[in-house]
């Protein structure tokens, strides 16, 4: 199985590092077929904060077949993260995984261009829930039933309220590519539960 993270610029670390930590631990150590790899619209892609990172691959040579889920970090407005984000090309990317019921996995305001790709109009799902919750009356205004909670989940759609959801979201993605059983074993194993 592979996991297509895909990072905007201005994508968040702690947000991109979660998606690869846990499919990591689930691949290496207990044995789950669950493969990462990294895409933006070029091959270096600057995250918050100025970080560089080297993409796997660039956004021209994904073909959604070859990928059995969406994993996309949030990010900051002010290091250019919408500008990516809300660009066509990925959110047809984005409703081409929706259309094979593929599941798509978004922290924080990565839920915005699910939204704004039109993927979530009469469905649950959640966002940035501070600062006067600014983010999920966006979310809403893409005809979103916002659920004011910190992570929702709408069929093949995963949603979170900000940053500190990150690791769950990825437990939540991999419960639904490895099961139930191999989450356990992979929260356990990273300290998670007791």
């Amino acid at each position: 199985m592979k996991v297509l993270v895909f990072c905007a610029k201005g994508f968040e670390t702690i947000e991109f590092s979660a998606f690869v930590d846990v499919m990591g631990w689930a691949r290496n150590d207990y044995h789950c077929p669950v493969y990462v790899e990294t895409c933006g619209f070029t091959k270096t892609v600057n995250s918050t904060f100025d970080v560089p990172v080297l993409m796997d691959k660039t956004m021209d040579e994904i073909v959604v077949d070859d990928y059995d889920a969406l994993a996309i970090p949030g990010g900051f407005e002010e290091f250019g993260f919408y500008e990516e984000a809300y660009d066509r090309r990925f959110l047809d990317l984005i409703k081409a995984f929706d259309e094979q019921k593929k599941p798509i996995a978004a922290v924080c305001v990565a839920a915005l261009p699910i939204g704004k790709s039109g993927v979530l109009k009469g469905r649950k799902a959640t966002t940035y829930h501070l600062n006067g919750a600014h983010r999920q009356k966006q979310l809403a205004g893409f005809g979103v039933n916002v659920v004011n909670e910190r992570i929702v989940v709408d069929d093949n759609v995963i949603t979170s309220y900000g940053p500190e959801t990150a690791p769950d979201v990825a437990f939540e993605l991999l419960k639904k590519l490895c099961g139930n059983e191999k989450v356990l074993i992979v929260k356990r194993a990273m300290g998670y539960v007791s």
